[in-house]
């Protein structure tokens, strides 16, 4: 789903220069004559940003960014005026606007100004639902989503949340079952409490029984000291067993028995141990499969099966991607240091189009990797090549691998002419190859393609960068390194 844009406006021609000007951006825009308007629309549908006018009969700006405070509504604001004088910008700051505008403000001021607010508003949501998790206070706030399948199991969640009762989460890998597992548990009288992770895969099977249930001094090789156990450590709070479908036979034995009885037995003790845990578990494979093939026990699967649930794949629901991309981009460029803003609406509709078959995870990783390419201050189709390249209607070539190139003094004539590429396309091969025949340097074209966009786009600098891909400063270096310093003021000039 596309950003949104609240407009409030009285002025109606203002209004229409404006819709059109967010459109033109690729944002989705939303109108209101009055602030009354704006507010009663912002409370029913939301935004992503709000252009406010200060200036209106009945309910000014000012009024509304203290109703949106009184109501809790963040969402960032950026107040528009045909007054610029330094009072009407404090007062508007000290209301809660992140940003100002003077009427009439130009596309590229406007377009800037809604970047950042995107980006500073993803950015603290992501920060905040970090320190959240780390809490163990992450709530179900943090899971909103706009897919009703991901909506249903959020409701489902929170019924779960009330209780103490034991949880499955089914899904595929990646889809975030320990996200709403942490959420569950921030949801619930353990908020707060320790939330401590197993992933029953990764335990070698004979540390298995040591890891959840704990081991004293000297009970096997190796075991040095106590070890107090999982279990124990998530005693008064909330127990996570991830894949819980790889515990090998014997295990699920013991397991079985410490949810029943309450206590656990370590390794090599004299006693039992009392301990006081929720337990959430998780799997990515069906449980019941697993028990009619004799790998998994059925009692113990009735135990897990107490309430279960099922996270939908991303694919399922696309609505949520753009919502997502846009808090990995900020969060990475923060982590990173790059002053990327936003993402461009194709690589958005790129994004959304994508199948995602490592769900959340994959996507997470994707922008990583975007955000640390990127050289200008917005994600294009061109740092997604490996996606781009699986989906109809987006061409992005992934350069080959360079081959290794056969010494002419080694090579006799006839194979030289043998292994030669035939290029079918002679304007084709006049744009990569010299007079002579030999390939040109990455520079040299490089060059040439620059100096082909300053010229087609007589030498609107602005469209260049963008048609290239780059940003402008990445441009002008560009120009500079290359010795193409001039060439765009000559065309300016002609």
């Amino acid at each position: 789903m596309s950003t949104v844009v609240l407009i409030v406006d009285d002025d109606p021609v203002q209004r229409r220069l404006t819709e059109a000007a967010v459109r033109r951006f690729g944002f989705e825009a939303r109108v209101a004559e009055s602030g009354a308007d704006g507010l009663s629309l912002l409370r029913a549908e939301g935004a992503d940003v709000v252009l406010l006018d200060l200036v209106m009969p009945g309910l000014d700006g000012l009024g509304v960014l203290a109703e949106m405070r009184r109501s809790g509504l963040d969402t960032p604001v950026i107040v528009q005026t045909s007054n610029g004088s330094i009072d009407a910008v404090v007062n508007a700051m000290r209301a809660g606007a992140v940003d100002f505008v003077v009427k009439p403000a130009g596309a590229e001021r406007l377009q800037v100004s809604i970047k950042n607010a995107l980006r500073v508003d993803h950015l603290e949501e992501e920060v905040r639902r970090m320190r959240r998790r780390a809490s163990g206070a992450l709530s179900f706030k943090d899971l909103a989503s706009r897919s009703a399948d991901m909506e249903r199991v959020i409701r489902l969640a929170e019924r779960a949340a009330k209780s103490t009762i034991p949880v499955l989460i089914e899904g595929e890998s990646g889809v975030g079952k320990e996200v709403l597992a942490r959420a569950i548990q921030g949801s619930g009288d353990r908020r707060g409490k320790a939330f401590v992770t197993v992933n029953c895969g990764a335990i070698p099977e004979n540390l298995v029984e040591s890891t959840l249930f704990g081991h004293e001094k000297g009970a096997f090789t190796g075991a040095t000291e106590k070890h107090a156990g999982k279990f124990v450590e998530a005693s008064g709070g909330t127990l996570f067993l991830d894949e819980i479908g790889e515990l090998p036979l014997d295990a699920q034995v013991k397991l079985l028995r410490a949810l029943q009885e309450g206590e656990v037995d370590p390794v090599g003790g004299k006693r039992s141990v009392r301990v006081d845990i929720r337990l959430i578990s998780a799997t990515n494979r069906s449980l019941l499969d697993l028990v009619k093939q004799g790998r998994f026990r059925e009692d113990l699967y009735y135990r897990l099966n107490v309430f279960p649930m099922t996270l939908p794949p991303l694919r399922a629901r696309r609505e949520d991607v753009g919502d997502l991309a846009r808090s990995f981009c900020a969060r990475f460029a923060a982590e990173e240091g790059k002053r990327v803003r936003a993402i461009s609406p194709e690589a958005m509709a790129l994004l959304t189009r994508y199948p995602w078959p490592g769900n959340v995870r994959q996507l997470e990783n994707a922008l990583f990797r975007a955000v640390v390419l990127a050289d200008g201050d917005e994600l294009t189709v061109a740092e997604f090549p490996q996606i781009a390249a699986q989906v109809e209607g987006f061409d992005v070539r992934i350069p080959p691998a360079p081959q290794q190139q056969v010494m002419p003094a080694y090579v006799p004539e006839p194979v030289r002419e043998i292994v030669r590429v035939e290029v079918r396309d002679p304007h084709a091969l006049s744009l990569v190859t010299e007079e002579t025949g030999e390939i040109k340097t990455m520079d040299e074209l490089e060059a040439d393609i620059i100096r082909f966009a300053l010229q087609f786009y007589r030498a609107r600098m602005s469209e260049v960068s963008r048609r290239l891909g780059i940003g402008r400063s990445t441009l002008y270096r560009k120009l500079k390194d290359l010795g193409l310093e001039g060439e765009e003021k000559a065309e300016d000039a002609a």
